[in-house]
């Protein structure tokens, strides 16, 4: 009888093996630290959200995209797209019981309901890092938030010819909109936002529709600059950071979500054609909107994904150097106990027992083999140090397996001593000599 087809993941969803998931985790180090460096605070919401939560936010349209459902309780409900509402939802439920501004961040998986495509970084399930800044309206904000993601792009190794962080205002497009008289604002803000990617002809057919032109449009690019000054002025503030490099003026980023009010920013790579890497800007009014009026906070902030950054590490020498130092430092141990004879071997449990309660990461084999073997294996798991139980028992080897060089202690207690001496103080001149 056959057992039928094997099981395949679902399409646009992954499976981390250890090497995917030393990927995952490097990024998650990363993110989380930079954070810290800047002084937020890691907070987390609901996988599972109302739908209505996404619906107020972007209509019932929005379902569509969704992994939506009924639950057993017979309420609709939904993966969460995004983060941003779950955000707002929780300020607006508590704001008064925060000092202002808030300088959240958080780390967790996402679910859209899309068409795949791996090589592009879309996926059905990706892992995203939020940052936002809540409760203050200064353009100084503005300004942190893009260091913030700045600082990211450096801190995993990619420098200024590899990426560029694009800059634009989403009220000089406003301002145009409301000049030409264009008929529906948050439609013409998603045509610009799509113009980069659609033909001339489409694009064209769909401003015309707007009460605009795409020849206007084009016009108004180079010169619409200089209707924000907001934009110089943030400019300055990088430039004072040494950021200013990083970055250029470009209105046709304008971010396609309707929520955002001003400054908006997408981060490109410069050489491998990928989609956007992280993306964000200012939204003052969604937390009004979304709390019905109960909280009414400026906010900005930005999002990037696992999956399109993950990409680009593989493709940077650089910063595929550095992910490999974080894979290699994590996947290491500290100590093998090499079991010598097996009449030792509960002896040298228990040594194995109090080298991990000491904190140190320690492995030996299960099944019984020879010395040089074990000390093999030792070295393929890049372990600093063998641990020698044998027939001298209770006389123990330890073996610096980086200098080669070997000592013998009696007991397990000058045992654990002498192997976190080694392991906290290496140096050329050897610890055991």
């Amino acid at each position: 009888m056959s057992s039928g087809p094997a099981i395949q993941t679902l399409p646009g969803f992954r499976d981390f093996y250890p090497q995917e998931c030393a990927t995952r985790n490097y990024l998650f180090s990363q993110w989380r630290d930079l954070c810290h460096r800047y002084g937020f605070h890691e907070y987390e919401g609901p996988i599972l959200e109302s739908t209505d939560l996404y619906r107020k936010k972007s209509g019932d349209e929005v379902v569509e995209q969704l992994f939506a459902f009924t639950d057993k309780g017979d309420r609709e409900v939904s993966m969460r797209p995004e983060l941003t509402p779950t955000l707002a939802r929780m300020v607006a439920a508590r704001q008064r019981e925060f000092k202002k501004p808030m300088r959240w961040f958080s780390i967790g998986p996402f679910f859209r309901f899309e068409r795949p495509q791996i090589a592009k970084g879309r996926l059905r399930e990706f892992y995203q890092f939020n940052c936002d800044i809540i409760g203050e309206d200064s353009e100084n904000v503005d300004a942190e938030i893009l260091s913030l993601s700045i600082d990211l792009m450096l801190s995993l190794g990619f420098d200024q010819d590899d990426f560029v962080v694009r800059v634009s205002d989403r009220q000089a497009w406003i301002d145009f909109a409301e000049e030409a008289k264009v008929n529906d604002t948050d439609a013409f803000l998603q045509v610009i936002d799509k113009m980069e990617r659609e033909k001339d002809d489409v694009t064209a057919e769909k401003l015309s529709a707007l009460g605009t032109s795409l020849e206007a449009v084009k016009a108004f690019m180079p010169e619409g600059v200089a209707k924000v000054p907001r934009l110089a002025r943030l400019f300055e503030t990088l430039k004072a950071q040494g950021k200013d490099g990083y970055c250029k003026v470009d209105l046709g980023i304008v971010r396609g979500l309707a929520y955002y009010t001003g400054v908006v920013f997408e981060i490109f790579d410069k050489k491998h054609g990928l989609r956007a890497i992280a993306g964000g800007g200012r939204y003052d009014k969604l937390i009004h909107t979304l709390s019905d009026g109960k909280a009414d906070l400026p906010a900005a902030g930005f999002a990037m994904g696992d999956a399109v950054i993950g990409n680009l590490l593989e493709k940077t020498e650089e910063a595929k150097r550095r992910l490999t130092v974080f894979a290699e430092k994590a996947a290491a141990i500290d100590v093998y106990v090499v079991i010598a004879s097996e009449e030792q071997r509960h002896a040298a449990l228990d040594g194995i027992q109090q080298l991990r309660d000491a904190g140190l990461r320690v492995h030996f084999s299960y099944t019984p083999a020879g010395v040089s073997k074990q000390i093999k294996v030792a070295q393929q798991q890049n372990a600093k140090v063998a641990v020698i139980f044998g027939d001298e028992y209770p006389q123990i080897n330890v073996k610096d397996l980086q200098l080669r060089q070997e000592s013998t202690v009696a007991g397990i207690e000058p045992m654990l001593e002498t192997t976190k001496a080694l392991l906290e103080n290496p140096h050329p001149g050897g610890l055991l000599a």
